[in-house]
C-alpha cells in the first residue's frame, strides 16, 4: 500500500463524517448554535472546507476550488476571496449560512480535487519541503496529515452540534 492510500482513505472518512453532520438538515439547523458565541454546523463545514481547499491548493499550486469553481460567488458570503475562517469573529461565524446541497456540494469539489491530487503521490513526494517557515520545516506528509486531522476534528465539532440540535427540536 502506497502512503497516498492511506490519505485517501482518512479524507474518504472525513467525507462520510461531513456528510453524516449536514445531510437532512434545514439551513436553520445548520446555522444553529449552542450558544452565543458558539460555531454552527454551517460555519465548522464551510471552514473545514475552506482550510482543506487552501491547504491542498497552496501545496500543489493551483488556483482554490473556492475561486476557480465559482464557489465564491454562490455562497456570497462578505469574506475577502482568502477567508478561510481563522480567527473568525462571533459575527462572522454568524454570516455564514448556507443549504445542505450548497455546503456539501463545495465540500465534495474540495474532497475530489484533494483525491485528484493524491493520486499522483508517490512516497518520496511526502517527504518535500512546502513550508519553511517552521522549525522544523513542514514537509508535504505532515501538511496533509494536518488537514485531516483539523477536518476530523471539525466534522467531530460538527456532528456533536447536530445531536444537540436535534435533541432541541425533539428529534
Amino acid at each position: 500500500m502506497r502512503s497516498a492510500d492511506l490519505l485517501v482513505d482518512a479524507l474518504g472518512r472525513v467525507q462520510e463524517a461531513v456528510h453524516g453532520a449536514v445531510e437532512g438538515l434545514s439551513e436553520e439547523e445548520l446555522a444553529a448554535r449552542i450558544d452565543a458565541d458558539a460555531n454552527s454546523i454551517a460555519w465548522l463545514v464551510w471552514h473545514l472546507t475552506r482550510i482543506q481547499d487552501d491547504h491542498i491548493a497552496g501545496v500543489f499550486d493551483t488556483e482554490q476550488v473556492w475561486t476557480a469553481g465559482g464557489w465564491k460567488a454562490r455562497f456570497g458570503l462578505p469574506f475577502s476571496a482568502r477567508a478561510t475562517g481563522y480567527g473568525h469573529s462571533s459575527s462572522q461565524v454568524a454570516a455564514v449560512r448556507a443549504p445542505a446541497e450548497l455546503l456539501l456540494g463545495y465540500y465534495d469539489a474540495v474532497h475530489t480535487r484533494s483525491l485528484d491530487h493524491l493520486a499522483t503521490l508517490t512516497n518520496t513526494d511526502l517527504d518535500r519541503v512546502v513550508d519553511e517557515a517552521w522549525d522544523p520545516p513542514v514537509t508535504l506528509g505532515v501538511r496533509l496529515v494536518s488537514v485531516i486531522a483539523e477536518d476530523n476534528q471539525h466534522a467531530g465539532q460538527a456532528a456533536y452540534v447536530r445531536g444537540v440540535v436535534e435533541r432541541r427540536a425533539g428529534a
